[in-house]
């Protein structure tokens, strides 16, 4: 369940109208290419996970392939993004829950949010995947009778609501009102969306059966592409018009009201805040498995090693959070300055980590092949050309954010970051080192004077 409504993000929900707006009907080839982009990125991942479940994933992966500083680098830029998506999930629930409570106000809401899903995850793996499987229902279920309702318009079945036929994908400007710049200039934006779909392979490390589980994941990523995003975008393009202004309110709602549903708005405001808050508990989670993994590795200090009871790594999610509750205290302080330097510095890390599956999968699959053959259980097609392929239109995707403007920040910012990143690692390796070694030799102490 988690990975099937992994990929159902709130952007589908809220962002898709911009998109259209923007692209027309061709924003289907935008969400098209990218799901394939996702898709095979997925299915590199999932070779290298069954031969190696790890809570790191691939973070442990770009250690293997390319070295300590990649681990470093890359296990650092993917908690930093989810530790800012939390902060902005949470203030996204809290402006979903004054739509029903105004008075409250949202820094309060966002803290409480926070603290609430902290709690699911610090008492249990199990807390977080059973709060993740009914938030994720809940979303699956909400897609599927949305494309029921859709397809009822499309197909006139529904008394009373006239089907638009193919008036508003081919009358309105053409099937491509913008030109094709607009379909490559959503591919970049919509990468953001996509984001998590990676996590089933950093959960299935906490199952029992981590090979079957990533094998069951990977292998059905590409329907579940294809019938939420493409499915819902061919719906909502189909129906509305693409330069309408119902689009850039709610595209959902406004699909809703067409067939006359009582209180569609609180409806699809339950279903976003459904999606906002499970992208919430996933970034806990996903953030504090990263930041303990790194610290087995000496890439993070060793405190965030310690479990409670239960397996689950308290220090690294308690650390997370308070990260996460800084953000939301400087985006109440200063929203225009430091929260929004923070967001925009974490937007290319999406086509960053992507990259570096990729070029992961590149290195480790000829290792993988000479070592341990029988334990490919996923295979990466036509290799390595798909994979030459995957890593050119990621590399040219992450170069064209330098020119293309509302991008171009976060292009800049998101370099800073990496040189810091990267500078800090070189900076510090000598006295982690240091540290590895001298720990190592305390514990060989300690079991020699155990006999």
């Amino acid at each position: 369940m988690i990975s099937l409504g992994g990929v159902i993000g709130a952007g589908l929900f809220v962002g898709s109208g911009s998109l259209i707006n923007m692209a027309g009907p061709a924003s289907i080839f935008s969400y098209a290419l990218t799901g394939l982009l996702v898709v095979l990125v997925m299915r590199m991942l999932g070779e290298m996970a069954t031969v190696n479940p790890s809570s790191g994933s691939f973070a442990t992966y770009a250690r293997e392939a390319m070295g300590p500083w990649a681990g470093y680098t890359i296990g650092w830029l993917y908690w930093f993004f989810w530790v800012i998506v939390i902060a902005v999930e949470a203030i996204a629930g809290a402006n979903i829950i004054q739509y029903w409570f105004p008075s409250l106000p949202s820094w309060s809401v966002s803290l409480a949010l926070t603290f609430l899903l902290t709690l699911t995850n610090v008492y249990s793996v199990k807390s977080f995947g059973e709060f993740e499987y009914w938030f994720s229902l809940i979303k699956v279920v909400s897609i599927v009778l949305f494309l029921i309702i859709g397809g009822a318009i499309i197909f006139d079945l529904i008394p009373g609501v006239e089907s638009p036929g193919t008036s508003n994908i081919l009358h309105r400007g053409g099937f491509l009102p913008n030109g094709i710049s607009s379909v490559f200039l959503g591919i970049t934006l919509i990468m953001f969306s996509f984001m998590g779909t990676e996590i089933v392979a950093t959960a299935a490390g906490e199952t029992s059966q981590p090979e079957k589980a990533i094998v069951t994941a990977t292998n059905s990523v590409i329907y579940r592409i294809v019938f939420f995003y493409l499915g819902s975008i061919a719906i909502l393009v189909t129906v509305l018009p693409w330069n309408s202004t119902n689009l850039m309110k709610s595209p959902f709602v406004s699909v809703l009201e067409l067939v006359n549903i009582p209180a569609a708005p609180q409806i699809m405001n339950f279903i976003v805040l459904t999606a906002v808050l499970s992208c919430l508990n996933s970034g806990l989670y996903t953030s504090s498995r990263m930041l303990f993994s790194m610290a087995k590795t000496g890439d993070a200090p060793r405190m965030f090693l310690k479990v409670n009871k239960k397996g689950v790594p308290l220090n690294a999610i308690l650390g997370c959070t308070v990260i996460s509750y800084i953000s939301v205290i400087f985006n109440y302080l200063s929203p225009e300055k430091i929260f929004l330097f923070l967001l925009n510095a974490s937007g290319g890390v999406a086509l960053l980590v992507y990259l570096v599956i990729a070029i992961s999968q590149l290195r480790m699959r000829r290792k993988y092949e000479k070592e341990n053959p029988e334990a490919l259980k996923i295979r990466m097609w036509l290799f390595p050309y798909l994979t030459y392929a995957t890593i050119i239109a990621i590399t040219c995707g992450i170069v064209s954010m330098a020119f293309i403007n509302s991008l171009r920040s976060q292009f800049f910012l998101t370099l800073i970051i990496i040189i810091l990143v990267v500078g800090s690692y070189f900076i510090t390796r000598n006295k982690r080192s240091t540290g590895l070694l001298l720990e190592e030799k305390q514990t060989a102490l300690h079991y020699k004077s155990k006999g």
